[in-house]
């Protein structure tokens, strides 16, 4: 397919975000191949997780409200790949999807994005925080007790909408939307990992394609970035162990140094009054190992009632 002028087409979700990551794939593999861009057909798909926007995604399904219709298209062969925020991936892809690989990875980190400027600490008691995220909602809890934290569903573009017009004092974002976004002047405080383990996938771009479809995987060799491969590998094996889901406020990183992978996890009560962690590390040939085995080492120490929201047995 790379050689014989075939049109690969790229399948995407419309919001302004999955729009400019879909652009960043097209423009990396035309890039590779020397291809025009043309040869490269961004086609946009509406999920439901779209639009659905009147409650949390932990009450309407979960992460695959996001991926089912690109699926559903790829299977159909109506595209050859599919492009997602790595965070919004099931643990479980259905059967005759592949996790082709990602993207180059971005800043990881958490944004705090103020009305009237100024930090978490600067905010006045009470003061109302919107996040979507479970994993957000329970960090800042835990910082700041006091606050008043509410859900705020809807793209980055409509989120610093209600903050701007008093809906909200602030509101919590990926630092690597922001960038893809051009919208890195928004941002009143960097939060730091410590504070804000990010949600395992945070700031990679993941690809998805046909099982089998050799041609594609092919083309799509070149822009795969290894070493987020192999932190990926981990966290998303990490998640897969602890049973994660949407309903969980959970959060794991890892980064790949000098042929070892180093990851940390996290999981929270959802008033922030509690959290247990894991710290481990392995080589990154077993990157995937690594991340099960920190799962299972926080399954064993969490305690009890942490692991009540979690959808099945343990």
């Amino acid at each position: 397919m790379a050689g014989d002028g075939i049109v690969l087409r790229l399948g995407t979700r419309g919001s302004p975000l999955a729009l400019a990551q879909a652009h960043e794939a097209r423009a990396r593999l035309c890039a590779a191949h020397g291809w025009p861009e043309d040869r490269v057909e961004i086609v946009v798909i509406a999920t439901t997780g779209d639009a659905i926007q009147d409650r949390a995604l932990s009450e309407a399904g979960g992460k695959g409200l996001f991926t089912k219709e690109l699926d559903v298209a790829l299977l159909a062969g109506g595209i050859h790949f599919a492009v997602h925020s790595a965070k919004d991936l099931p643990t479980a892809l259905p059967d005759g999807v592949d996790l082709s690989g990602f993207l180059p990875r971005e800043d990881v980190r958490d944004a705090f994005i103020a009305r009237d400027g100024g930090t978490i600490a600067d905010l006045p008691r009470a003061a109302v925080v919107g996040s979507a995220s479970l994993r957000r909602q329970a960090q800042i809890r835990r910082l700041r007790p006091d606050l008043d934290v509410r859900l705020l569903r809807g793209n980055v573009q409509t989120r610093l909408r209600k903050v701007d017009a008093g809906e909200y004092h602030a509101t919590i974002l990926a630092m690597a939307g922001l960038k893809r976004l051009g919208l890195t002047e928004r941002v009143t405080e960097h939060l730091a990992l410590h504070d804000f383990l990010p949600a395992v996938g945070q700031g990679a771009i993941a690809i998805t394609a046909r099982r089998g479809d050799a041609a594609t995987a092919d083309a799509l060799a070149p822009i795969l970035d290894r070493d987020t491969g192999l932190a990926l590998s981990c966290e998303r094996a990490f998640l897969a162990v602890m049973d994660g889901s949407c309903r969980t406020p959970i959060a794991g990183h890892a980064r790949v140094e000098g042929g070892h992978v180093l990851f940390r996890g996290q999981v929270l009560a959802a008033d922030g009054s509690e959290s247990a962690e894991t710290v481990t590390d392995g080589p990154d040939a077993i990157a995937d190992r690594v991340g099960q085995a920190a799962g299972r080492d926080l399954l064993d120490r969490a305690p009890a009632h942490l692991l009540a929201s979690f959808r099945g047995p343990h």
